[in-house]
């Protein structure tokens, strides 16, 4: 996996992916940006929930749960202290689908967290206490 990051000026840059997707980074005013894009720590904690929601989806499609939606909202803490790591992150799912069972969903968001999910576990290894929790909302039939 390859990727690379220019510098554009002041507080800016652009990352490339080895696929060829191009995303804007930005620092705020008070540290130089014009707040045009995500900030690299928003970016890393964006990756986990992608990495994370990812593995769930494609556990339940796997698991022929009918799944309409599925929403991570993360939460995370930093240190206070420079470097500004980390300390705590939750994951929550809200799947959305017809019939979905709640012993699947439950299962689904614990093989992410324990044994799918690079980004969280690495993250995890590192010291940062990560939880998870999911909601269902099922729709009609």
């Amino acid at each position: 996996m390859q990727a690379t990051v220019k510098w554009v000026g002041d507080a800016m840059f652009l990352g490339e992916s080895g696929s060829g997707h191009t995303v804007v980074m930005d620092g705020p005013p008070e540290h130089g940006g014009r707040n045009l894009g995500v900030r690299p720590m928003e970016m890393m904690l964006l990756g986990m929930g992608g990495c994370s929601s990812f593995d769930v989806v494609d556990i339940l499609k796997k698991s022929r749960q009918a799944v309409d939606k599925c929403e991570t909202r993360l939460e995370a803490e930093r240190s206070d202290a420079v470097p500004a790591v980390f300390t705590r992150i939750n994951l929550h799912f809200i799947v959305t689908g017809r019939n979905l069972k709640e012993n699947i969903v439950k299962r689904a968001v614990a093989l992410s967290a324990e044994k799918y999910c690079s980004a969280s576990i690495m993250l995890g290894r590192a010291g940062v206490a990560i939880s998870h929790s999911c909601e269902i909302r099922q729709t009609g039939d």
